[in-house]
């Protein structure tokens, strides 16, 4: 049911920020590996067209996917890229944080605080 006083509302917004800062995000790359997997036993089960809102969400996620290799996207994950190791294990990153940069590829640490401004915070 939805809020209906002003009290509900800042309730229901502080849940729902909780709730997502402990979900688990993903970046388009792992999206794109776990829609292709889908895709490929789609394929094998049946002679049907595929939904054209599956095909375009696989389209996208492919076109916007800063990773291609399902290694790197483990090691990304993991913190192992030589670009941002060092920096990503020296500050906390919320999921989101992680995937925004993991999404987006800064090539620069001021590319990556424009980005996640809550970087610059941290590096105070």
């Amino acid at each position: 049911m939805p809020p209906s006083s002003r009290l509900e509302i800042v309730i229901w917004d502080f849940r729902v920020l909780i709730e997502f800062l402990k979900a688990k995000c993903l970046m388009n790359c792992e999206v794109a590996l776990i829609l292709e997997h889908k895709h490929e036993q789609l394929q094998q089960m049946a002679d049907d067209p595929m939904n054209q809102v599956f095909e375009k969400s696989l389209q996208y996620v492919k076109r916007f996917s800063g990773y291609k290799n399902p290694d790197a996207v483990r090691q990304f994950r993991d913190f192992q890229l030589d670009l941002f190791s060092e920096f990503l294990s020296r500050y906390e990153l919320a999921e989101f944080e992680l995937c925004v940069l993991g999404n987006l590829c800064p090539e620069t640490l001021e590319e990556a605080i424009v980005m996640v401004p809550s970087i610059k915070k941290s590096r105070s």
